[in-house]
């Protein structure tokens, strides 16, 4: 799929890339999760090319799976023909589910994806996965590998894989594994030798057909080297619901996470209601420093899937999760001992993000949950833009369409129950899990139906909306002075920014684009279901063989 560099195209890639903004390391860029991007010159004339046809069979001859662009082994029916792409620098192969955005980070590329196409004969059957490849060739380099849960899936959902990329830092990347953990690998694999925690290969062990391990495995060159593992499951008696989500957000040596404590199988019993809804560890370590009271668990609707955030705020840091109760919190990143002796972080504020009419009818009575006009929890990230958070509520996509609301809140000089009190809101939008983005003075963001709107960031008001005809997953990433996001039916669409609506392009893809687009170092990331594409102006399309 990827052609072939020379050492001297290599090195002049790396040297262009130097001249563009910069990294793309977590989700949203950096610790505001506003999706927008100082790139420059990317590329909107492009194509992802087409498959090669059945009859190209795959070969895996030896242990390790490669990359198609290996000269040794054949495209398969899945693999990409870089013939027929235009400004595609490379293509890479992953699962037959992707819900992770790559992050990009020191000539690497991480995303989490599921192992329907296995890199080593050694791991086959569904496992969470997390691939690393180059920047600039696409070649794999390593991956994390983790089993299932073995607790059913209503814990660990099917197919689904590691459904978030990593949060790099320096020589550490921190991500959320299938198994309600959070992981910290080192960057470099087991290149540079194993480094921390010494039980890789009885971390990358299935369980038997009775749910019990087997024997260790042998870690190898393309594994990931684990420094810790930190296990909410275990340890904080966590009732993962399906998958573990949410993007860690590290900041001052700690990293902060969603737990992902939910409902049963029944969504009617919270089992776990005294379980924290989030945590904070420390980042060297992966000890427990602190926990959010348990009230989001007690009240959860279905899960807390959502990404942290953080701002200063008259020169002290507070840290917003947004919730499955559907609320959003304010903390402090330090605690205090509770009556228990639990460390439990201090609390500025929390505001509830669902109007008081979506909560219950005009009679009194609560309006049940997955409802059309009832409440939701927040999936989305709230995003932060000159002082001011932008919160979206919404429920996992399986559920439907159904009333939502933005919210723009001003975090300044705000203390206790705040809710009623933001700056303004928008019900316009319906359900969503897309984070919205905000640049001078205008708010992108879009809903799960299937539309993008541009609002003004100090009142709300609508400038327009577009309608792209297909259930939107990903959030928009503002960058070169366009809009770009894609849709559940393949197609990326590019609209300028500005208060009137301009549509530049559409691009369509061979299968749904539920990520996020991500522009770092003059490269455009595109990441389907199955596969990961690298776009960059200028890239030389090889000839057909």
């Amino acid at each position: 799929m990827t052609p072939k560099l020379t050492p001297f195209l290599a090195a002049a890639l790396v040297a262009t890339a130097s001249l563009h903004a910069a990294d793309y390391p977590q989700w949203g860029g950096g610790n505001t999760r506003n999706m927008v991007s100082d790139e420059k010159g990317l590329p909107i004339d492009f194509s992802p090319g087409k498959k090669y046809g059945p009859k190209a069979a795959p070969k895996t001859a030896g242990r390790l799976r490669p990359n198609a662009q290996d000269a040794n082994k054949a495209p398969g029916a899945e693999d990409i023909d870089m013939s027929t792409t235009k400004n595609c620098l490379w293509v890479a192969k992953l699962g037959s589910q992707t819900y992770g955005t790559p992050m990009i980070a020191n000539g690497q590329v991480y995303v989490g994806t599921n192992n329907e196409s296995p890199r080593n004969d050694r791991d086959i059957g569904d496992r969470g996965i997390m691939m690393v490849f180059d920047e600039y060739t696409g070649q794999f380099k390593w991956q994390m590998v983790s089993p299932k849960m073995g607790s059913g899936k209503v814990n660990d959902w099917e197919y689904l894989g590691i459904c978030a990329s990593p949060t790099i830092i320096g020589d550490k990347a921190y991500v959320p594994g299938n198994r309600c953990q959070i992981v910290c690998l080192d960057v470099k694999g087991m290149s540079n030798g194993n480094q921390g925690m010494q039980d890789e290969g009885a971390f990358m062990a299935p369980l038997d057909k009775d749910g019990k391990p087997t024997a260790p495995l042998t870690p190898g060159d393309t594994d990931a080297d684990i420094l810790w593992v930190y296990d909410m499951y275990k340890e904080l008696g966590v009732f993962q619901h399906n998958a573990t989500a949410g993007y860690p957000l590290v900041i001052d040596g700690k990293v902060f996470v969603p737990t992902c404590n939910g409902v049963d199988w029944t969504h009617s019993n919270i089992p776990a209601p005294n379980s924290p809804s989030f945590i904070m560890l420390d980042a060297e370590k992966g000890t427990l420093l602190g926990e959010m009271d348990h009230v989001a668990s007690e009240r959860v609707l279905h899960c807390s899937w959502s990404s942290p955030t953080s701002l200063d705020v008259n020169g002290k840091k507070q840290i917003i999760f947004a919730a499955g109760d559907g609320w959003v919190y304010s903390m402090a990143p330090e605690t205090h001992k509770d009556a228990e002796g639990l460390d439990i972080l201090n609390e500025y504020w929390r505001y509830d993000a669902n109007p008081p009419e979506y909560r219950k009818n005009s009679a009194g009575e609560p309006i049940k949950y997955v409802e059309y006009d009832g409440p939701s929890e927040i999936i989305a990230t709230p995003s932060i833009a000159d002082g001011l958070i932008y919160v979206n509520i919404g429920q996992d996509p399986e559920h439907g369409e159904g009333v939502g609301c933005l919210s723009c809140i001003d975090p300044k000089a705000s203390k206790g129950d705040i809710t009623g009190k933001a700056l303004w809101t928008f019900k316009g939008i319906e359900r969503t899990i897309s984070t919205p983005a905000i640049k001078d003075g205008l708010v992108y963001a879009a809903d799960y139906t299937g539309r993008v709107f541009c609002l003004d960031a100090k009142t709300g008001k609508e400038y327009w909306k577009f309608d792209t005809k297909g259930h939107i997953w990903a959030s928009p990433l503002v960058a070169d002075g366009k809009v770009w996001i894609g849709n559940e039916e393949g197609e990326l669409f590019v609209l300028a920014e500005g208060k009137e609506l301009k549509e530049i392009t559409t691009i369509e893809f061979p299968s749904p684009l539920l990520s996020s687009v991500v522009a770092a170092n003059g490269a455009l990331y595109v990441t389907t279901h199955t596969h990961l594409y690298c776009f960059k102006e200028g890239s030389k399309t090889p000839e057909a063989k």
